[in-house]
């Protein structure tokens, strides 16, 4: 049984009742703040918090959490209801793992389970070193290094300014070989001048196993 809370100023059955949080082995728990997500997560095991970024003061609640040892490891999903901005970018700063879109799109579901599925420890990003060839919608293509990766996003440095919210197609080879992994993500952040955090979003074939072996191993 996955274990969910849900923090939102109003009923969200009719935009989420399709959704995978609203299957028989979900238990989906209302929480109206930071309080009593930790309650629920000193009853038993919480897999995700999920949030409405219509929620008062939403980046201040996430950062509560963030904050609070007993919730500081819980994964967070945002609800975003706008185009990506200053409100979203607040939300991935003060913590969240990832925001997701309504109305819920294709990839909506399979974007959450994983990142319910996926332990802790190996959602850390481990220092890399690899090169990595990019393109945008625009057809502007570029040359990047992985400094940090993990099984949901990578760190890229590279020259090429990239904006949150960008969408990224990527190719990079992974230290073990076997070929080079194919991915598409989406830029949640700008560490530095030339360092820019991607969330990958799609990856193809066996290549987020891959990633994922590479983790474990580490």
């Amino acid at each position: 049984m996955i274990r969910a809370a849900l923090l939102a100023p109003k009923d969200l059955a009719s935009e989420l009742g399709g959704t995978v949080l609203f299957r028989s082995n979900v238990e989906l728990l209302p929480a109206a703040g930071p309080d009593e997500v930790r309650r629920l997560v000193d009853a038993g095991h919480l897999d995700v918090v999920v949030i409405d970024s219509a929620l008062p003061g939403a980046s201040g609640v996430v950062a509560m959490l963030r904050q609070d040892p007993i919730t500081r490891a819980t994964a967070i999903v945002a609800l975003g209801r706008a185009e990506f901005g200053f409100e979203h970018l607040a939300l991935l700063e003060a913590g969240t793992n990832a925001i997701l879109p309504l109305p819920p799109g294709q990839d909506w579901d399979d974007r959450l389970m994983r990142l319910i599925h996926v332990p802790v420890r190996k959602t850390t990003r481990f220092p890399v070193d690899l090169s990595l060839q990019g393109g945008l919608r625009d057809g502007v293509r570029f040359a990047a290094r992985v400094v940090n990766l993990s099984v949901h996003g990578l760190l890229l440095e590279c020259r090429q300014s990239l904006k949150v919210g960008e969408d990224v197609r990527m190719s990079f080879e992974m230290p073990s070989g076997h070929g080079p992994i194919e991915a598409h993500g989406t830029v949640v952040r700008q560490a530095l001048a030339d360092r820019f955090g991607v969330e990958l979003t799609q990856v193809t074939g066996d290549g987020r196993v891959r990633i994922k072996r590479y983790v474990e191993a580490v």
